[in-house]
């Protein structure tokens, strides 16, 4: 008897897959090119393109039961699309506005930021002049119903607290609240709008003239927002930047290249890349970049990815400023998104890219074993990587070196000037307990919550500063908090980790007011190796880097500049 193998098994899938894929094409291409797209599908099956007419014929008119092709299509495409690199995906039409949102900058909701503690939805923050800040809405507020539904004390989880808050633009959802003080629940009804979305999340001065900013992705606002930050920065005395790009996995390299523009001297490579018939396309600085006379460093870890790679690569290669902390992530590879008429889409890569000095920062992988790939960074962590530089190999086929002679290594990912091993020092049984069962953070909710008119009147860092110092015996009331909530103290290890723990308990409550990150990396930066280590390099710097004088143009003094914009408000979302 004939036995169906497992290609043979799958073949109507690929097949149908294939011909799918060639209609989307079509529909988004053009007839001759989805013909051509089609061709190079079958060539890349091996299959002659009548097989696959009869073969999708012969499913359709005898095969014995009905069949989805639109259902075997979105389960093969996935498979299909594994087998390439890893970065190449196929996105289904209902994962798009989540995967795009927060790319796009913005998303249709009522303008919130909001916790869930202890089954409970407390808003944290509210948008100045958003949607809920003109219903009434306020910080501390408990949404105890969203339109008729009770979601207080329902064990329902956030992503479906979210889902009911948003909606479409000018659309209403009623809120039943909880307010301290009062007794019965405060009705409101918002009237949902556009809210932005930020990818710059904090932007403040660390000491009389270093400036620290976070980005933390390549979002299409991401240029408009720096600029804003560093306008405003300027007016508080920034003569120097820390760049925080640690755990930014990336964006819009058009983000990127704008962003590098800023800081470089004109007629400077940014990056180029190369398509699979060896185009070639280089992008250069055009020197009108406003931040080109900042001393600068810029921070990174192996959750800095692709757009970020391309930034921190380009300052480097070009000895402009000095990168700080472990090295990145390792994505050299450019995808296009291409949209299918169904809504989903393709995220194809097209290219790879290279670094002012011809490196491909790209970490080696194998087609079709994803595992692997992902497997990276967790063995970098076995092989002690992310405590000894001594413990990172480089090819030396892959060194090259800088215009200003420092040594430079491709093939994966960016290897800071300064490495900083991460710092377990503090970390010990009691204080991992008290941060892994959450125990830390519920105590700061509580506390924002208890405090919520004081932190509602900070508006800069000095209020913050004053507000927070002003409480001697925060840790104390912690760690009697934590022992009614069932962590014995242990008062070595609270001694060791006090300092660290007191830093991490302003830092939360600092997120709970208006300055929302920027609050919260003012009181946990002393405790950050990197930042620290960022701050004492651009004090007294020991790499050489192309030097503020050098950086402006010929004649122009390297000095601060009177702010022309205003600053952006920050965008938290719902």
């Amino acid at each position: 008897m004939y036995k169906n193998s497992r290609s043979t098994v799958l073949l109507p899938l690929v097949v149908a897959a294939a011909v799918a894929l060639g209609i989307f094409l079509g529909q988004f291409l053009g007839r001759s090119s989805a013909e051509s797209d089609i061709k190079g599908i079958l060539r890349s099956l091996a299959l002659p393109q009548n097989k696959v007419s009869q073969t999708l014929s012969l499913i359709e008119t005898q095969y014995v039961d009905s069949v989805a092709i639109d259902s075997l299509v979105e389960r093969a495409l996935p498979v299909i699309v594994s087998e390439l690199d890893p970065h190449s995906v196929y996105i289904p039409a209902s994962e798009m506005a989540e995967i795009n949102e927060p790319l796009d900058g913005e998303f249709d909701g009522i303008g919130v930021v909001f916790n869930m503690a202890t089954d409970t939805v407390i808003v944290l923050n509210v948008i100045p002049s958003g949607p809920s800040d003109k219903a009434g809405v306020v910080a501390g507020d408990r949404i105890v119903r969203i339109n008729d539904s009770l979601v207080a004390g329902q064990q329902i989880a956030q992503r479906e607290i979210m889902r009911r808050l948003r909606g479409k633009r000018g659309s209403e959802v009623r809120l039943g609240l909880e307010r301290r003080g009062i007794d019965e629940l405060v009705e409101v009804t918002v009237v949902r709008d556009k809210i932005p979305i930020r990818s710059l999340t904090a932007a403040l001065m660390l000491t009389g003239d270093i400036a620290f900013v976070k980005l933390d992705q390549f979002a299409r606002t991401s240029h408009t927002e720096l600029l804003e930050a560093l306008s405003t920065l300027r007016t508080q005395g920034m003569r120097k930047l820390i760049l925080d790009l640690r755990g930014n996995s990336g964006g819009f390299l058009d983000q990127a290249i704008a962003i590098a523009n800023e800081f470089l001297p004109a007629d400077k490579l940014i990056v180029y890349t190369e398509d699979r018939n060896h185009q070639r396309i280089e992008q250069y600085s055009d020197g009108t970049g406003s931040a080109a006379d900042l001393d600068l460093a810029v921070l990174v870890d192996e959750g800095s990815a692709s757009s970020s790679e391309i930034l921190a690569g380009a300052l480097q290669d070009n000895d402009r400023g000095t990168i700080i902390g472990r090295r990145s992530f390792g994505k050299g590879l450019v995808q296009q998104q291409i949209p299918y008429a169904d809504g989903s889409a393709l995220r194809l890569t097209v290219a790879r890219y290279y670094t002012p000095t011809g490196r491909s920062i790209q970490k080696p992988y194998t087609s079709g074993d994803a595992e692997s790939y992902d497997a990276d960074i967790w063995n970098r962590y076995q092989h002690n990587e992310f405590f000894s530089a001594d413990s990172i190999r480089f090819d030396n086929a892959l060194r090259r070196t800088t215009p200003g002679g420092k040594v430079v290594y491709g093939g994966g990912g960016i290897m800071p000037d300064i490495f900083v091993p991460l710092d377990t020092t503090d970390l010990t049984k009691y204080y991992l307990e008290v941060s892994g069962r959450n125990i830390l953070y519920r105590y700061t909710i509580e506390y924002a919550d208890a405090h919520r008119k004081a932190l509602n009147a900070v508006r800069t860092t000095a209020d913050l500063r004053a507000l927070l110092d002003a409480d001697r015996g925060l840790v104390d009331d912690f760690v009697r908090y934590a022992a009614r909530k069932g962590v014995a103290p242990r008062y070595g290890d609270i001694a060791r980790s006090r300092q660290l723990m007191e830093a991490q308990l302003k830092a939360y409550i600092g997120r709970n007011t208006s300055l929302e990150d920027s609050g919260y990396f003012l009181s946990i930066y002393p405790e950050d190796e990197v930042i620290v280590r960022a701050i004492g390099e651009l004090e007294h710097p020991t790499i050489p880097t192309v030097k503020a004088a050098e950086a402006v143009a010929e004649g122009e003094p390297a000095e601060e500049q009177p702010a022309e914009e205003e600053p952006a408000e920050e965008a938290p979302h719902d």
